[in-house]
């Protein structure tokens, strides 16, 4: 055997040494029938894993939505609640129509303060008269309203208002002698009024025993709960009117300024305590104020609410 031969048949067997062997052994997976038995048996455990999710599931559902509504319904509670405080003592008044709507109304105040009397035996200053209908400027016993509670043009000055029924000391109804004067301008402590319908009232006048007014809004608020519709609705923005107004969709409301404080409303109950006039609780009212919400998500979850507030009638 020559050199080159020899040498030939060393490299060939390295190379068969240094070349691995591969596996031709079959490729491993599963079949078809494998594959439909793996989905039928992960179909069987996850219905059996929703049986038992599926209460607390809509357990976490319902408490969520109960509790949107309540704090829905709080707040709109709450709000009657603060403007009720603020209503002009004896003020309030409640309605309903023939399809259960239920109106809530009252005389908004702004602020309120002392005025200058004949029994302060001052020697200078301006009394407000009740005997003379010329007079129309009296002096502000106290500080001067300021910022949100400055009385501005078309605010009405009222004093000791005791109602409904009760003229001519009832702020609503000023068509013949009335205890509210409309405000023209201040300068100082002195605030002129318009008019002074104080001294057109009939003997005995109405005068305040401690000598107090209060300013109210050029409009009254009125809240309207209607069931059939799903509604809390607050509207202002309208003349005050002798009579309550309880048509939503007629003047002076229907043209008013409607601010939506719930929908979903399924029953509401607004109460007082003080008919009209009534001299039973005159100096402290009762309102009562219930509202029932319902989910629109469709499972029938309902909140009802109650709340009571008092009222200070000490006009």
């Amino acid at each position: 055997m020559t050199a080159a031969a020899s040498c030939w048949k060393a490299t060939e067997q390295d190379m068969r040494h240094s070349m691995p062997i591969r596996d031709i052994s079959p490729a491993k997976g599963f079949t078809l029938v494998e594959m439909v038995v793996a989905i039928a048996i992960a179909g069987i455990v996850a219905g059996m894993v929703a049986m038992f999710i599926r209460m607390p599931v809509l357990a976490y559902v319902d408490t969520a939505a109960r509790a949107e509504l309540t704090d829905t319904a709080d707040t709109a509670l709450r709000r009657i609640a603060r403007d009720v405080r603020l209503a002009l003592p004896n003020s309030i008044r409640r309605t309903t129509d023939g399809n259960q709507v239920v109106y809530l109304e009252f005389l908004p105040t702004k602020t309120g303060g002392r005025y200058l009397a004949d029994d302060d035996n001052a020697t200078t200053g301006n009394i407000l008269s009740f005997t003379d209908a010329a007079k129309t400027s009296f002096d502000l016993v106290g500080p001067v309203p300021i910022e949100a509670q400055a009385i501005a043009t078309g605010d009405y000055v009222v004093v000791y208002n005791l109602g409904p029924l009760l003229n001519p000391a009832n702020a609503y109804d000023c068509a013949g002698s009335c205890n509210r004067a409309e405000f023209d301008s201040i300068a100082g402590v002195t605030i002129t009024l318009k008019s002074n319908p104080f001294a057109s009232q009939a003997e005995p006048k109405f005068t305040s025993p401690g000598n107090h007014f209060h300013v109210i809004a050029p409009s009254p608020v009125t809240y309207v709960c209607n069931p059939a519709a799903g509604t809390l609705t607050r509207i202002s923005g309208y003349t005050i009117q002798a009579s309550q107004p309880d048509n939503i969709a007629a003047s002076p409301l229907s043209g008013a300024s409607k601010a939506l404080l719930a929908s979903g409303v399924t029953a509401c109950e607004f109460s007082y305590d003080n008919a009209a006039g009534s001299m039973v609780s005159q100096r402290s009212g009762l309102v009562g104020l219930g509202l029932t919400l319902q989910s629109k998500n469709g499972n029938g979850t309902s909140v009802s609410l109650f709340q009571q507030v008092h009222v200070d009638n000490t006009p």
